[in-house]
């Protein structure tokens, strides 16, 4: 998936709202202890002061951040972990200065704002300075780890990530697949140990602030208690998992039809690397495979990009329209001059696209080796929807600046994805007629592949990593669990027995990059309650997998408001902004693909599922 401003592990950019455990802790009502007089001006100046020394340091370890991804050496290495190493300092000792108004009873933006500052590491650093500099640079060498990772299949041939994800889109060889499947996780075992002394550091970090260990930390950034956390997400899944069980029914009996039985036993989970993405976390690459039969009228994107020839710039010129036919302010010129589109030839940078705001103003840039592909297509659009979602915060407080619950960022630009429809290829004279309604089961199939198959890959990471965090399981065991969570989530395999020093988590960018996983699991369910809702307010008169809110201006002003929120207020205010409801709900889901639930169930009406 996406990766939101996370320009840096320590700062505020990469944290989400706050606990409420902390609240109810200290709820003005419940205190009696006496209150020295000038707490809430002493509480207000704090709060002033430190906004304004982690915007500085923001702003540098942003600009270091973005140089070490764009110009991987030793040298950017090492200024990138010294900036971060400083944010992190930085920010460690203002969550824990904010402690000690824990029990003063304050207005409630003061309260919230401390509680956000407290709240606002990822991966929090021991406060002993040997320790955060050994945090710091282990992050950083991650990052170097995976960035610069290559599979050689001979002395003069090495293939980079972006190579053999090709490899992995188009081949229908079995071999091939499972020998690039192998390579690339061969990048991964090395960083390992470095992970065990990241999760000893950054629990030892957590423990300083409070908390039992990272897993809790993690766990209680989003307006409930933690422990009532995991709940939320079970009552989701339970939602959505009968329809991917179809789906993952109906591909499992496609691939053994192609690749034979015995390659795909039915009565076991799918191989891992026959599903046409690296870490088979979404199966649109092996539509042509699965598709319904008959005749395929669906539209094919990445060739009509280059039947109108569509270059990268051009790309994102058109995304920006779809914003500014909302009613959004174009974006600035130095987005432009200063973004990464094209993958450099002469040094390596971190591919993985991704949203950057450098500033907190204007200075919002995205950076991505875009290939001109429908995918692509769909991901600028959803960077995008980052990007503007930064400049909707830009005039909250710096503490206030940030997604409604990290979900809320991955939602937004997802959402403007959803409205990539024939609808809108037409409005855009990417095509030239709106294919009838017999097309839609196959739009519908293509649609489930990448955000049904997800579904339980965006909840299992975090899953794997809370139990890693909490210490439930030995390092000699991660892989082990890790693929414990594959089958039973996913219904997804390893090909090939798995070597006990196998760390294949680490060959997913999110684990070495540290960047929280269950955000991409909630966008998945928030992005189709916020495209129903805008759907309606746009005055949608059709099925709502056919709707597209480009150039309603009154969808557009709905959206802009609650971006401009931040997270000032509780997550569930800002979707009840949105959709007129406070819960999460993935009623939108079933909705969007009920067609396609009716054919699966049809199609499997006797198979064996496992």
């Amino acid at each position: 998936m996406k990766k939101y401003a996370l320009l840096f592990t320590a700062g505020f950019v990469s944290a989400t709202t706050c606990a409420n455990p902390i609240v109810q802790q200290n709820n003005p009502a419940q205190q009696t202890s006496p209150i020295q007089q000038g707490t809430f001006s002493d509480a207000r100046l704090f709060l002033a002061e430190t906004q304004t020394k982690l915007e500085k340091i923001n702003r540098l370890n942003s600009k270091a951040a973005w140089v070490y991804n764009n110009f991987i050496t030793d040298d950017s290495a090492e200024i990138a972990a010294h900036f971060n190493e400083l944010s992190t300092a930085a920010y460690v000792k203002a969550a824990t200065d904010a402690a000690q108004y824990n029990d003063y009873p304050l207005d409630p933006a003061t309260r919230r704002k401390l509680d956000l500052l407290r709240m606002s590491l990822t991966l929090p650093a021991p406060q002993n300075e040997q320790e955060n500099t050994e945090l710091a640079t282990i992050q950083t060498k991650l990052e170097g780890m995976y960035g610069k990772g290559k599979y050689c299949t001979s002395e003069d041939k090495c293939l980079d990530l972006t190579a053999m994800s090709k490899i992995m889109a188009t081949s229908r060889d079995a071999d091939e697949l499972l020998d690039i499947w192998q390579g690339w996780r061969q990048v991964s075992p090395p960083m390992r140990p470095l992970y065990e002394r990241e999760v000893e550091l950054a629990n030892k970090g957590a423990q300083e602030l409070g908390f039992a260990n990272l897993s809790q930390m993690w766990r209680s950034k989003y307006d409930m208690p933690a422990e009532d956390f995991p709940k939320e997400l079970d009552r989701l899944w339970g939602q959505v998992k009968p329809l991917y069980d179809s789906l993952q029914c109906h591909v499992k009996a496609k691939l053994g039809e192609h690749y034979g039985e015995k390659v795909v036993p039915q009565d076991k989970p799918i191989p891992a690397h026959l599903l046409g993405n690296m870490w088979a976390q979404t199966w649109g690459n092996i539509y042509d495979l699965v598709k319904p039969e008959g005749p395929d009228n669906s539209i094919d994107l990445t060739k009509q990009l280059e039947i109108h020839n569509y270059d990268e710039l051009k790309m994102v010129k058109t995304a920006e329209n779809f914003f500014s036919s909302l009613g959004f302010a174009p974006l600035p010129e130095t987005f432009y001059q200063r973004s990464l589109f094209i993958k450099p030839v002469d040094h390596n940078v971190v591919c993985h696209a991704s949203a950057w705001d450098l500033d907190d103003k204007d200075d919002i840039r995205i950076k991505m080796c875009i290939q001109k592909t429908g995918e692509d297509f769909s991901t600028i659009h959803h960077e995008l929807g980052h990007n503007y979602y930064q400049r909707a915060y830009k005039d909250q407080p710096l503490l206030f600046r940030g997604s409604a619950n990290d979900g809320f960022h991955e939602a937004v630009g997802d959402t403007i994805a959803l409205s990539i429809t024939p609808q809108y290829l037409k409005q855009i004279g990417l095509i030239d007629k709106i294919p009838d309604p017999t097309n839609d089961l196959g739009m519908l199939m293509r649609q489930a592949l990448d955000k049904i198959a997800f579904l339980p890959f965006g909840l299992l990471v975090d899953q794997w990593r809370w139990k890693v965090f909490a210490g439930d399981v030995a390092p000699e065991d991660y892989n082990k669990l890790w693929w414990e969570l594959r089958e039973k989530y996913q219904g997804v395999r390893a090909p090939i027995a798995r070597d006990v020093n196998a760390f294949d988590p680490g060959a997913k960018y999110h684990i070495p990059g540290n960047v929280p996983y269950t955000r991409y699991f909630l966008a998945f369910i928030q992005q189709f309650q916020f495209h129903k809702a805008l759907c309606e307010i746009a005055d949608n008169k059709g099925p709502i997998h056919r709707c597209s809110i480009y150039g309603s201006k009154a969808a557009g002003k709905r959206l802009k408001e609650t971006l401009a929120m931040g997270l000032s207020r509780p997550w569930q205010e800002a979707m009840e902004k949105m959709t007129g409801q406070q819960e999460m709900d993935a009623s939108a889901i079933l909705d969007y693909f009920a067609p396609l639930k009716v054919w699966l169930d049809q199609q499997n009406k006797d198979r064996n599922c496992g």
